[in-house]
Formats: structure tokens, sequence, C-alpha cells
């Protein structure tokens, strides 16, 4: 296997990736993956093939298998704190838990009457609220079914732990794509793809958002924008962006980029210690084996 190619803008990025890690592919010939998620218990990867229309899983044990046939064009998923699957759709423009194997139930798919756009990528707050963001790329032709929007504004979204009422927390992003939880749960960082830009919020008692502002900017040679995000046990922020996935500090430092042998969409940590990071190319999915841990979803 190749080792891995590091872009190292500050010396800390070999605590995270060390240089001698081996890029390793686990699965090729894919059309278009998104939405990597880790169970921590059962020690599989699930994860999309939007183009593919299915929702794919992994497991060292067992290799690849299909989990869900005529995913809806499922892109970003997680799990809830119940260990329940969420995925959000780009044809169907829903958010749906799999309540178990067989039951799926629609969380959202309405703001105000309309349509929602095309859930893209999703997460879960401690207290069980979803968060998720609704850009168009799913009514497009390129990952989506074209067809006309009913909301004229790309929204960032709550759902209330237990009622499911559908709070819109933010209405003034380009185009929202990934987003992650602090540590702490004090902030909510969501990027905006075409802005190459990361922005950071306060999260108020009440799960709503305060005080917007510029975490980080995203830039190199490389094909991508900002897409999946998320923090390790550390509280590093990982990006997949321009050429790779970009890793700062909890303050917004660039320590660098792990250099992709394709552009990346989306990534989680697994295995058994969360230190291997699962990256979705648009055809391949990768791994490499990284110091620090991620954080188990529930």
């Amino acid at each position: 296997m190749p080792t891995v190619d590091l872009d190292i803008r500050d010396k800390r990025l070999s605590d995270i990736i060390p240089a001698a890690a081996e890029i390793e592919a686990i699965s090729a010939g894919h059309r278009f993956l998104e939405g990597p998620v880790w169970h921590p218990y059962e020690k599989h990867l699930r994860f999309s093939d939007i183009l593919g229309n299915a929702t794919l899983q992994w497991s060292e044990a067992d290799g690849l298998s299909v989990y869900r046939a005529n995913s809806h064009m499922a892109n970003g998923n997680t799990y809830d704190r119940e260990g329940r699957f969420l995925s959000c759709h780009h044809a169907s423009s829903r958010v749906t838990r799999m309540d178990d194997e067989q039951t799926m139930t629609a969380l959202a798919s309405h703001y105000e009457g309309k349509a929602l756009n095309s859930p893209n990528d999703i997460v879960v707050k401690s207290d069980g609220a979803i968060y998720f963001t609704d850009p168009p790329y799913g009514r497009e032709g390129k990952v989506g079914i074209p067809r006309e929007r009913e909301l004229d504004f790309n929204g960032v979204y709550r759902l209330e732990p237990g009622s499911n009422a559908l709070t819109l927390l933010t209405a003034d992003f380009n185009r929202p794509n990934g987003l992650c939880f602090s540590l702490d749960e004090t902030r909510l960082f969501i990027n905006d793809t075409p802005e190459s830009l990361i922005r950071v919020f306060d999260v108020e008692a009440d799960g709503s958002l305060a005080n917007g502002r510029l975490f980080a900017e995203t830039s190199g040679d490389g094909p991508g924008g900002p897409d999946g995000m998320k923090i390790d046990s550390a509280g590093n922020l990982y990006c997949c962006a321009a050429g790779g996935l970009h890793i700062f500090t909890a303050e917004g430092t660039l320590l660098g980029r792990l250099r992709t042998p394709m552009q990346v969409t989306n990534f989680t940590f697994g295995d058994e210690d969360l230190r291997g990071i699962y990256l979705t190319g648009i055809t391949t999915l990768y791994r490499v084996r990284a110091r620090i841990a991620g954080i188990p979803l529930f």
C-alpha cells in the first residue's frame, strides 16, 4: 500500500497522522460515495452510493454487502443516541430513521408546507436533537433528480427530541453542507461549499444558534470544496475539501492536509479503536490509520 501524501503546515500534524501511515483502498468501482458511518458495537461501516442508489455495508469480517437497495439516493448518514440509523435522501427530500431493519420513519420532509430542498448531512446532539443541512444538490442533475425547488433558501434545521418539531436555525448560507459539534457541544461548525469556508455558532440552551462567525477558510490544489466534517477525541476538526482531508486545531489553525488519490466527499472514524479514518472518494472507499481516535456516535 502507498504511504500517505501529507501537506504539512504545522508539525503537530504528525501527532495525528504519521508520515509512514499507509492509505488503503477498501472498495472501488462505485459511482458517487458519501455518508460513511461506523457502528461502534457491531463493527461495520455503512456508506451511501448516491448515484448507485444504495446504502452499502462493509466490515473486515464480512466484506462488502448491500444494506439497503433503492436508498432514495441517500447522502449523509449517522446514528441517533439509541443506535437507530438516520439518513438524508436526495431523491425524496427527506430525513429518515430506521426503527428496525424493516421500518423506516420519515422525520422531516417539509418546512412550513414546502418540500425541503435535499437534506445533505446530519448530526445528533447528546440530548437527542437532530441537526441537518439542506442545500439543493439533490434537485440537480449531477447527484440528484432535476426538479423545481419549493423553498427559496438553503437552510440548517433542528429536529426537537421526542416531538420531531422542525426549527429553521439559519438561512444565510450559500450552500450549507457538513456540520459537527465541538467536544462540549457548546459550538456547532457548519461549512459552506461554494464559499470554501467553515463557520462556527454558539449553541444556546434551547438548541438554537447564535453569534455565527468565521472559523476557517479552506484552500489548496485539487478538486473539492468543504464537505464532510467531524472532530476527533482531542477536539481537532477535520474537513474534506480541496485536494483531500484538511485538519485544524479546535481554535482554527490549519495543521495541514492529507492529500488523497481522488476527491473525497466525507469520512468517519472506525475500527476497534476508532483510529481508522474511512474516506469516501467519489468511486473508492479508503482507510488511513491515525494516532488520535474519533468519538463513538452512541
